[in-house]
């Protein structure tokens, strides 16, 4: 049983070495996450939902620039097609801006603004948070897991939303 532990705390120290070079100053991140638990129409990660017999499917990337150790200021966009016409589903562009920062260098927690354009309706906006923790494959690959919850700003159709997600990252 002491061995498991040691194992388990030497990858862990191993994980937050390699993560100080990859969050320094100066250096770049492109994510990419996937997307679990309750969706709406603001998505700049991947996913794949069936309801109904209808799949709706969305694509995108998150990048960021660390400005200070551990700090980066981060962007994403998303794209969804719309199916076919009359379809509950129409095309939706998402956005994101926001602000990561690596806690101990292993653990990354965010606060960001997204949306969505969608054609002919209202266009939702969220206020963002995120934590996770951030295990460190190499020297420029991390896995992220994390939970997400989004805040409706718009007061009217209210619809704030938790998730749980899996990041991936480049780290250059």
């Amino acid at each position: 049983m002491k061995n498991i532990i040691y194992v388990v705390f030497l990858a862990l120290g191993v994980s937050n070495a390699m993560a100080q070079s990859q969050t320094e100053e100066g250096r770049w991140l492109i994510e990419a996450n996937t997307n679990f638990g309750n969706a709406h129409a603001s998505n700049t990660g991947f996913s794949l939902n069936s309801t109904d017999g209808e799949t709706v499917w969305n694509i995108g990337a998150e990048g960021g620039y660390f400005i200070k150790d551990n700090l980066a200021i981060k962007a994403g966009l998303g794209y969804s097609p719309a199916l076919e016409s009359g379809s509950l589903s129409p095309e939706v562009f998402s956005y994101k801006i926001g602000a990561k920062y690596y806690i101990s260098n292993v653990i990354p927690v965010q606060l960001d603004f997204n949306g969505a354009y969608i054609q002919a309706a209202d266009n939702p906006s969220y206020i963002g948070l995120q934590a996770g923790y951030a295990w460190f494959l190499g020297d420029n690959v991390s896995v992220e897991p994390g939970i997400r919850y989004d805040i409706s700003t718009d007061e009217e159709a209210a619809l704030s939303v938790f998730q749980f997600k899996i990041g991936f990252a480049i780290h250059i």
